[in-house]
Order: C-alpha cells, then structure tokens, then sequence
C-alpha cells in the first residue's frame, strides 16, 4: 500500500474441519436464497454442488501457504452457501478481526442507510454541517467540498487528513477542516482516511448516534452480526475508516448484501441505486500501488480487475464481491503484500466456478476438508527440551523502571509448556501461557503488555502461546493476537545468573525496511536481590 495506507486496513455442516458438506442444489433465478426460519447466518453446501470443485480450492489452500503469506482465515460463499471456510490456528471461527480499512465500506453503508431514510443529500456542503469548526475565512475548494466527496475520497487534500488528528489538541471534525484543500473537490483522488471520520462526523450530526449505535439495528441486527467494537476517538466517534472488529462469517454476510444488491432475507435493506453507485466506478484511484488499486473507487469500495469489487483493510482483510460468479470471498490476514494474495485468488478461485452443478467428488472433498482441518500459522521449532529449565523454573526476576509498568517477572516450566508471570507495579499478575511447539489459547483477553507502543497491538485480545527451545540456553516465544492482529517473537537468552531478552513484533519482522510498524523497544535492566539471578531485556537491535 502507498504511504497514506500504511498509516491506517450454524448451520449444518462441519463446523470443526471448516466445510459444510450438505449436498445443496445449485440456486435457481427467482428462487429465494434463505429458506423458512433463516437465522441470519449463511447455509452451508458442497462446492460441488454450487459448481466449484473441491480440488481448485485445494489448490488454492497450498498456494497460500507456499507463498508466505500470513493468511488468518478465509469463507468463500457461492449462490449464497458457504462451500468452504477455513482458520488458520490459532485463530477460530468465533474469534472478532481487526478490520483495518475494511471498517470504511461498513461507514458508507451507514451512509446509504442515511440516504434512504431521506436524511442526507450527498451533495450537501461539509461546512453545512460544522459552522462552528469552520476556519475563519474558508477557500473556495473547502466550500466546494460535499459530502459524496468524503465518500469517493476527492475531497481535494493532496494527502491523507488524519495524522494531523494526533498532533493537533482540537477537535478531529476542526483539524479536518483546518487542512490546506490544495484541489478542486472531485478532481483529484487522494486515499483520505479522514474524510472517512468526517463521514461518520456527519451522520453524528443528523443522528445523535454514532455510527455503530446506528448500524446496530439497520445493519448489524439484520444480518446477526454480534459482539463488534468499534474503536474511538477523543470525541467519541467511531473512527469510521478503521477501528471495527467483526467475525469472517460477519465480513460474508456484509458482501453477500451487497451481492444481493441490499436485499436481505426478503428485506430491502439498502437500495439498489445505492449498491451500484457504492461499488461502481466513481473516480480514477492511485497508480502506484499495484494493477488492482488502479481500477477506480466507488463510494469507500475499491473497483478490480474482472468487474469486481471490495473492500478491503490493511494487511490483507478482504471483502471481494463477484457478481459474473455470484460469489463472495471473505479473508483475514496479515500480509503486508496486499496484490499478491488477490493475485492467487484470481489464478485459483476464479477459473474455477462455473455454471451449473459438478459431479460430487468424494476423494477430492476429503482432501479438501482434511486440508481445511490442517490450517496452521507456523511458529518456530527448536527442542522441546532444556538443561538448564529446572535451574530457572520459578525464579522471579525483578526489573527496574520500564514502560511497560512491570516491576518482575519469572518462568514456570513444565511439561505442557512454559509460563511468563509477569508482576505489574500495581500489583497485578499477569499470566501468558504457551505450548511446547504448540499454540495454547490464554483464555483471557487483554490488552498485550509488551505491546511496542502500536496501534496494532492496543485492542483487548486472547492471546495465543508456542514455546521452543533453540539453543539449551536459548528460548523462544512466540505470540499471537487471536482477536486483533500482530504478535511477538521474544528470544530469551540464558547465561549463568543472567538473561536477555529480545522482542520482534510480527509485522516489522514481514516489513523491514518498511514503516508499518518498526521495532522500537527500548533495552530494558533488571536485577534480583543480591547474590541473586539477575537479567538485561534487549531491544531489537539484539535479534
């Protein structure tokens, strides 16, 4: 992604291997998708039965996986059934997702939902709705500016509005309006995370409601989308471009709509003129950041080669709606190459779906399933086995002043894994769990304490845990957020009464040389009491 990106993207079946396996007839035009009593989650079927084959979407799966990318999940819908769904462990069908840019299609469909309750007129003025955020004497491109403006991100900035936000001490709505509008609004395509704010600014404004209390019933409601968060800003606005945390079935059902051009089990939720200009071409978008970014831009939806469309969030959360195949596919990740994962979806998945039914293929279907089963995100491997643990089981370390507020810490070997209890300065023992080349679930949700002072890492989140030894006095952790996105490498080093220990987070490690999220903890000194263990925490630099 260019510069401005990276700074802000039950039904029957198998539910534990990930593949409904209901032999489902292909749908038929005119026939209703959900049958009788739908609860608002997505029926399952065999791809067979819905004119995919098992064998394409294994393919699919290696080519993932051979690649490197880090893809948490996928769910590829077609005809309106689920004929395949997969989570790479640790990471589970129940768990929410950080959503990145995602989160702006979600904010335009608010927006839709405006317009169709007769509240809002795109071409309304901005100024209209923030006179007194005004700047004193306004140029004439900022009176110029609309709201369909915010929404096809030509606002006229020649960047990205929001990193002002953070550096400015007033109100987002006025740091917004206080940016030079270098353009003419309309003729120039700037990827503006904070028009996005600015749109769910307006809706504030008509509503009294924040965005997310405004989809709740609208959107969310509807389509049993349950246990989002949004996050805020100082003002208490969902932040509109970012911030949502939805399940993968979630991010389905919302492309599904848009499939189903706003219907949704026979309820008109958004209307059909609003779908097309949404995801149609609005506007040229960026040159620079791969064939698929230089499609157009609708409203807050990218347009793709083969007249598809998405939204999508940084490091690779993917809405992708396929209208000539009827088909959705939902992904969640961690890529930070956003063209190389759609790239294999269109070699794989899109030569595969064709008209009408195929032959069931009993071997092929369980291959795909057993590989579905398998999904795994690697962790390192070393030995499970170390000399020197009984020698530092139990010992506490106590550290001297750090930003992370933690006061000691000790391991507890065993033989199911290792422990990090770590002692707060306010007292609290907060305890990570992880497996011998294994990852364990720590059933709690937290906000990650050693979390390197980024955005990525600062949403509540279960955590997930894989030890190995790589030397005899070498140990490596590794972690995982299960709820959010990113996660830890720590490499602690024993020597005698010492230890050093070094963290790597997860997407510095996939982007040197990059800005997404550099490594910047601090080294860290500690010591036990005299004649007793003591340690040095490394930073980065130490890897």
């Amino acid at each position: 992604m260019d510069s401005s990106r990276r700074i802000f993207i039950k039904t029957a079946g198998i539910g534990g291997l990930g593949l409904g396996i209901l032999p489902v007839l292909n749908r038929l035009p005119g026939v209703p998708l959900f049958y009788k009593g739908f609860t608002g989650n997505l029926p399952r079927a065999t791809p067979e039965s819905q004119g995919v084959s098992s064998k394409a979407i294994s393919r699919f799966i290696a080519d993932v996986n051979a690649s490197g990318l880090a893809m948490h999940s996928f769910m590829l819908v077609r005809h309106g059934y689920v004929i395949a769904e997969g989570w790479w462990k640790p990471f589970e069908p129940a768990f929410k997702h950080t959503l990145f840019s995602l989160s702006k299609s979600f904010t335009s469909t608010a927006i839709g939902l405006l317009v169709k309750e007769g509240k809002l007129d795109i071409d309304a003025p901005i100024l209209s709705f923030f006179p007194e955020d005004a700047p004193p004497s306004p140029n004439e491109n900022l009176k110029k500016m609309k709201v369909r403006h915010l929404l096809t991100m030509t606002t006229g900035h020649e960047e990205d509005s929001s990193p002002a936000f953070f550096t400015s001490n007033q109100p987002w709505t006025r740091s917004f309006l206080a940016q030079p509008v270098k353009f003419e609004p309309g003729t120039h395509f700037t990827y503006d995370t904070g028009a996005t704010y600015m749109l769910g600014a307006v809706l504030y404004n008509i509503t009294s409601e924040i965005l997310e209390n405004y989809l709740a019933p609208r959107l969310f409601q509807p389509l049993n989308i349950e246990g989002w968060d949004w996050v805020t800003s100082p003002q208490g606005l969902n932040i509109g471009g970012y911030g949502l945390r939805v399940k993968t079935e979630d991010i389905a059902k919302f492309g599904q709509l848009y499939l189903q051009k706003g219907k949704w089990n026979g309820r008109e939720i958004l209307t059909e003129s609003w779908v097309a200009d949404a995801t149609g071409y609005q506007t040229p978008s960026q040159s620079d950041n791969g064939i698929d970014w230089e499609q157009g831009y609708g409203y807050q939806f990218w347009r793709r080669r083969h007249d598809i469309y998405s939204g999508d969030g940084r490091y690779g959360q993917y809405c992708i709606v396929m209208p000539h195949q009827d088909a959705v596919l939902a992904v969640t990740g961690e890529m930070p190459g956003m063209q190389k994962p759609l790239d294999i979806i269109w070699d794989d998945l899109l030569p595969a779906m064709v008209a009408g039914t195929l032959a069931e293929n009993p071997a092929d279907l369980t291959t795909l399933k057993k590989g579905l089963a398998a999904l795994l995100l690697p962790f390192t491997k070393g030995s499970t086995h170390s000399s020197l643990s009984a020698k530092y089981s139990g010992r506490p370390f106590y550290l001297d002043k750090n930003d992370f507020g933690a006061k000691k810490l000790r391991f507890d070997f065993s033989r199911e894994g290792c422990s990090l209890v770590t002692t707060t300065k306010g007292g609290k023992e907060i305890t990570l769990r992880f497996g011998w080349e294994n990852w364990v679930m720590n059933a709690e949700s937290q906000v990650y304490l050693f979390h390197p002072d980024s955005g990525l890492f600062m949403s509540p989140s279960k955590l997930a845990g894989s030890a190995t030894w790589l030397g005899n006095d070498i140990l490596r952790l590794d972690t995982r957020l299960v709820e959010a996105m990113g996660g830890d490498k720590i490499t602690c080093t024993f020597a005698e009464d010492k230890v050093s220990i070094s963290f790597l987070n997860s997407i510095g490690e996939k982007t040197i040389g990059y800005p997404d999220a550099p490594e910047k903890r601090m080294p860290l000194t500690g010591t036990m009491a005299a004649g007793k263990l003591s340690f040095l925490v490394l930073g980065s630099d130490s890897v």
